[in-house]
């Protein structure tokens, strides 16, 4: 690293907690914090909805490629929820599953602190959970019914895995394989 000094201090030696990862946290959430303040926070979250199915299918193919399946089990698709929030720094956990839905729970958001009072981010992982399920269960319902963003001390997020009675009344979002 090339030193670089202003009046004979050098400057990569102060306390300043700025680097890649803390900037793009910040970038994201400076974005979203103008998408909620300029169209809504259901505009927002819309916007973002859109960046995070995207994602879901680039993490869904990566999975599917290295576990050689075209279609993910319901183990594996838990599996894989928790796994992709573990590789970002969230702490998902399953709280419990059975064979109508998931659960899980989280204390670390991989935006960190930059999720407070932003309630739009939770739509990535809404959309990554659901594109992930419905694209290998051909139907997904999540509902974000603790977070961080809103002022929870955690995350608990059901990804429903059928359209049942309990998933019906559950306030969320819907996904389909191919949508």
């Amino acid at each position: 690293m090339n030193e670089i000094k202003v009046n004979n201090i050098q400057l990569d030696h102060l306390s300043i907690p700025l680097e890649r990862d803390t900037f793009f946290r910040s970038v994201i959430r400076g974005i979203s914090g103008q998408l909620e303040d300029l169209i809504g926070l259901d505009e927002a979250s819309g916007f973002i909805s859109i960046v995070g199915q995207e994602i879901g299918t680039e993490i869904n193919d990566s999975y599917k490629k290295e576990l050689q399946v075209s279609k993910l089990s319901r183990d594996q698709i838990c599996g894989v929820l928790q796994d992709l929030k573990t590789r970002i720094k969230g702490n998902f956990h399953i709280i419990s599953v059975d064979e109508n839905k998931v659960i899980l729970g989280n204390n670390t958001c991989p935006f960190g602190d930059k999720v407070h009072g932003r309630p739009s981010l939770c739509m990535m992982t809404s959309n990554v959970f659901g594109t992930i399920a419905a694209e290998n269960n051909g139907y997904a319902k999540v509902t974000l019914d603790k977070t961080i963003a809103r002022g929870d001390k955690c995350c608990h997020v059901t990804v429903y895995f059928q359209a049942t009675d309990e998933a019906e009344e559950a306030e969320g979002r819907e996904y389909y394989e191919g949508s």
